[in-house]
C-alpha cells in the first residue's frame, strides 16, 4: 500500500513540471509575433507542430512504454525537452522555432503513456479512477505552476520563458529517476513474474480492432482540442489591447488550470464512487457543462469582476476534469498487456485533434479580428466531445482485463 502511494506521487511531482516545457509557449505568442513579424496563423503553425510531434511521438512511445523501462522514457524525454527549450530561448528565427518545438512536442511525449504504465503496474482496477484522477491532476497543476512562472515573466524578454521554468524540470526529472521503480516486481527479491509481453503488430492490431476504444479516442479528441484552445489562446486573450488597462486581468488565467487540476481529481472520485466507473456518463456531463460554460463567456461578453473569474474557474474544471475517465478506460478496454500502447493511441488522437485546432483557431482570430471568438469554438467543440462519447452505448461488448496477476504482482 505504502509503495504504491510512493510511486504514484513521484510520478506526479514529475509530471508536475513537464507542462513548464510546453505551455509555455502561448505566453510568448504575443512577444514572438511581433519579434518575428509574422501572424497568429503562423504562431498557430508552430503550436501545430509541437502537437503534432507529441501525437506522433505517442504513437511509438506508447508501444515502447510496454516493452522498455518507463522511468528511463520519462527521464530521457524530459531532459530532452529542457535541451530544446533552451534552444528556442536562443533562436530568432520562425523555420528555426517551428522545428524545434516539433521536436519537443516527440520528446514531451515520452513521458504520460509511461507514467500511466507504472501507475498500472501498481494500482488494481477498482482503484485507479482515483490513481488516474491524481495523476491527471497533477498535468492540470504543472499547468498553475506554468501560468504562475509565465504571468511573472511575460513583461520581460520572451526568451526567458523558454529558459527559467524549464529548469525545474530537468531538477523534477532527476529526483523521479533516481527513487521511481516501474513494477512491484523491482522491489521484492526473488520475484519476476510472468510477464507477457505481446508483439508491437499484435499489441496495434488489438487496440485497433476495438471500436469501443476508437469511439473513446474520438471524444478524447474533441476534449483535447478544447482544452489546448482554452489553454494557448486565453493568454492571448487577456493580453489583448481591451485589457492593457488592466494588467491584473492576467491573474485571471490563472483560475483556468487551477480549475483544471479541481476538475481532474473531482472527476476521478466522480466516476469510481458517484458514476460506480462509469466513466462514459461523467465524461459526457463534463464536456456538456464545459460547453455551456464557454458559451456563457462569449455571449455575455463579462470581462471584469467575480463573475469572469468564476467562468474561467469552472470552464477548466469541466475542460479538463474528464480527461481524468478517459485513461482508466485503457485498461478495462484493452486490458493491462496493453495500457502502453492504448495511452499512446488515445493520446496521439488527442494531440492530433488538439493540432488541427490551433492554426484554424489562429486563422478565425485573424479573420473575425475578435479574440473572443474562442470561447464559441470551444462552446461547439466541448458539445461533440459530449455527443461522440455516447456512441459507446452502441457497443456493448466489455472486454475484461486480461492477465492483470501473476505470483500475486501485477504483469509488465
Amino acid at each position: 500500500m505504502a509503495q504504491r502511494w510512493k510511486m504514484l506521487l513521484l510520478t506526479m511531482f514529475c509530471y508536475l513540471f513537464f507542462y513548464t516545457g510546453r505551455h509555455n509557449f502561448g505566453w510568448a505568442a504575443h512577444q514572438l509575433a511581433d519579434t518575428l513579424k509574422i501572424s497568429y496563423e503562423r504562431i498557430g503553425w508552430i503550436s501545430f507542430a509541437m502537437l503534432v510531434g507529441y501525437a506522433l511521438g505517442q504513437l511509438i512511445n506508447g508501444n515502447l512504454a510496454d516493452r522498455l523501462s518507463p522511468k528511463h522514457m520519462i527521464a530521457a524525454g524530459g531532459l530532452l525537452s529542457v535541451a530544446a527549450n533552451i534552444a528556442i530561448s536562443f533562436s530568432s528565427s520562425f523555420t528555426m522555432i517551428l522545428v524545434l518545438w516539433s521536436l519537443n512536442g516527440y520528446f514531451q511525449s515520452m513521458a504520460w503513456a509511461s507514467g500511466s504504465r507504472i501507475i498500472a503496474n501498481w494500482w488494481m482496477a477498482n482503484d485507479r479512477g482515483l490513481a488516474f484522477g491524481l495523476y491527471t491532476m497533477a498535468a492540470g497543476l504543472s499547468s498553475v505552476i506554468t501560468y504562475l512562472f509565465s504571468i511573472m515573466l511575460v513583461n520581460e524578454s520572451w526568451r526567458n520563458l523558454f529558459r527559467i521554468p524549464v529548469l525545474f524540470l530537468a531538477v523534477a526529472v532527476v529526483i523521479f529517476f533516481i527513487f521511481v521503480k516501474n513494477a512491484p516486481e523491482e522491489t521484492t527479491a526473488g520475484q519476476t513474474g510472468a510477464a507477457v509481453e505481446p508483439g508491437w503488430k499484435q499489441a496495434y492490431r488489438e487496440v485497433l480492432s476495438n471500436r469501443k476504444f476508437l469511439v473513446v479516442c474520438l471524444s478524447l479528441g474533441f476534449q483535447s482540442m478544447a482544452r489546448y484552445a482554452l489553454i494557448f489562446w486565453l493568454p492571448v486573450y487577456f493580453l489583448s489591447s481591451e485589457f492593457s488597462d488592466a494588467p491584473s486581468k492576467l491573474w485571471i488565467t490563472l483560475l483556468l488550470p487551477i480549475g483544471m487540476a479541481a476538475g481532474a481529481i473531482s472527476f476521478g472520485f466522480i466516476s469510481d464512487w458517484l458514476f460506480r466507473s462509469n466513466r462514459i456518463i461523467s465524461i459526457c456531463i463534463g464536456m456538456a457543462a464545459c460547453s455551456v460554460l464557454s458559451a456563457a463567456i462569449y455571449y455575455l461578453q463579462i470581462k471584469t469582476g467575480i463573475a469572469i473569474c468564476v467562468l474561467v474557474f469552472f470552464s477548466g474544471f469541466f475542460a479538463y476534469g474528464p480527461q481524468a475517465n478517459f485513461w482508466p478506460l485503457a485498461p478495462e478496454l484493452l486490458g493491462q498487456s496493453y495500457v502502453g500502447t492504448g495511452t499512446g493511441i488515445m493520446n496521439m488522437v488527442a494531440y492530433v485533434f488538439a493540432a488541427i485546432g490551433e492554426p484554424l483557431m489562429g486563422k478565425i482570430i485573424d479573420v473575425t479580428g475578435s479574440k473572443g471568438i474562442i470561447f464559441l469554438v470551444v462552446a461547439l467543440i466541448s458539445l461533440l466531445s459530449a455527443l461522440t462519447i455516447l456512441l459507446t452505448t452502441v457497443f456493448n461488448r466489455r472486454q475484461p482485463e486480461r492477465a492483470l496477476y501473476s505470483t500475486g504482482v501485477p504483469v509488465i
